[in-house]
């Protein structure tokens, strides 16, 4: 195996080496919040923390290095975690098993190994992005209607005429009974003519409230 790939820490961990390991796993870090945040929305603390994480990992994984009653003080602070864990992409999680995949290697010394890992999977997720197969440009469309107007068809030929598909996802009644609001899941044909499309609603529904949006981050399309 080429000498690259040897681990920097030989005998017991020194300043150096402890500087270079920190060093490599801030590295990897950056790459891989680059990786995550290319085309895609993400909030600037989710940036930061895989930032940081796999500066934490490494420090936690050296700081237990064999000590097992460290190591199960470290398993039961960890645990915790998930009690602060939110609903996240996918994309989200291969993220966090990144970093802390390059800050476990980077524990062991092998800091070469952690960049070239951090690098090859990073290139394949920016590649990815590229992929138009699997993408849902599908959106949510609220409309509040009057209960005199039928639900199940009220708008069928609207939706054909403007739409590529569409389905009614969620029914419920608001203001004491006279009105109902529909969700429905929509792909436009043409995303310029969504201003027609909703003028077209607004003069179905009495010009009660109308609302298209993307679907939120968190929901499976």
């Amino acid at each position: 195996m080429p000498a690259v790939f040897d681990s920097v820490i030989k005998t017991e961990l020194t300043v150096t080496t402890f500087l270079i390991c920190l060093g490599c796993s801030f590295l990897c870090g950056i790459i891989a919040a680059f990786a995550a945040g290319f085309k895609t929305r993400v909030s600037k603390s989710f940036l930061a923390s895989l930032i940081l994480l796999p500066m934490i990992v490494f420090t936690v994984i050296t700081m237990v290095n064999g000590n097992i009653g460290t190591g199960v003080a470290v398993m039961g602070a960890f645990s915790l975690v998930r009690f602060r864990s939110v609903p996240g992409k996918a994309k989200d999680i291969v993220s966090i098993f990144l970093v802390m995949t390059a800050g476990l290697a980077c524990a062991s010394g092998y800091v070469a190994l952690a960049v070239l890992f951090t690098l090859i999977v990073s290139i394949i997720t920016v590649v990815i992005s590229f992929i138009k197969i699997g993408e849902d440009s599908s959106l949510l469309l609220n409309i509040t209607v009057p209960e005199s107007l039928n639900i199940a068809h009220g708008f069928d030929d609207l939706f054909k005429t403007y739409t590529k598909k569409y389905r009614l996802i969620a029914t419920k009644t608001t203001n004491m009974g006279s009105l109902y609001k529909l969700s429905y899941r929509v792909e436009l044909k043409e995303t310029d003519k969504a201003q027609e499309f909703i003028d077209a609603l607004r003069c179905r529904n009495g010009n009660l409230e109308i609302m298209l949006s993307e679907p939120p981050a968190t929901e499976e399309l």
